[in-house]
């Protein structure tokens, strides 16, 4: 997987209506608190994706002796991934319930931090398809020091857009609502992309072998 490719993930994945409109409302209340608060948000955020990554590939790791059934059901699951953001179906749809969930009201620098690694978590619903492509592909390479380090620079993508909302007042949560007026387009896009990668890998981890 291209670093780039990660990096592009994370920033696409922070347009997910369900994420957009509300980081005025969490970034802006941090600034107010403090001018470094929003960067312990965005660390708490990418420590909670890092780990995602590291348990993934040790997952991966751990089942190395089964790794063709494992690409088989990886590849299965990247291409019903993206055939569900074509379909704009939300298949974490169960778990939204717990997006607003989330308690930013914790003080200091320390308290920063716990919101971004709750941020990580809370938002799976909303990013879950790009996430969980990156997690499956990770976990496949089963080599940690890789899954961490996409998943670190997919969570740097998902925190550049964040430190410039939280440090550029004009961007509004209504502005920022018409932005995430694009966002089916963009996750069709996506989704295409996903089902031409899962494709993609059963034809040249499968087909391939026998012409």
């Amino acid at each position: 997987m291209d670093p780039l490719a990660s990096f592009l993930a994370g920033v696409i994945s922070i347009l997910s209506p369900c994420v957009l409109p509300l980081l005025p409302v969490i970034l802006a209340y941090s600034a107010g608190q403090s001018r470094f608060r929003p960067f312990a948000i965005v660390l708490g955020l990418s420590f909670s994706f890092t780990l995602m990554g590291i348990t993934a590939s040790a997952f991966g790791a751990v089942f190395q002796a089964y790794i063709e059934g494992f690409r088989i059901l990886a590849e299965l699951m990247i291409i019903v991934l993206g055939l569900s953001m074509l379909a704009d179906y939300e298949l974490f749809s169960a778990f939204t319930g717990y997006i607003g969930n989330l308690h930013v009201e914790k003080k200091g620098i320390f308290g920063g931090l716990l919101v971004g690694a709750s941020l990580g978590i809370v938002w799976i619903p909303c990013v879950g398809p790009i996430l969980g492509s990156i997690l499956t592909y990770v976990a496949l390479e089963g080599n940690i020091s890789y899954g961490a380090t996409h998943l670190l620079i997919y969570s740097i993508g998902f925190a550049v857009p964040m430190l410039l909302i939280a440090y550029f007042a004009n961007l509004s949560s209504a502005r920022l609502g018409e932005i995430s007026r694009y966002d089916l387009k963009l996750k069709k896009l996506v989704g295409l992309v996903l089902v031409v990668a899962g494709l993609w890998m059963v034809y040249s981890n499968h087909i391939v072998a026998y012409i």
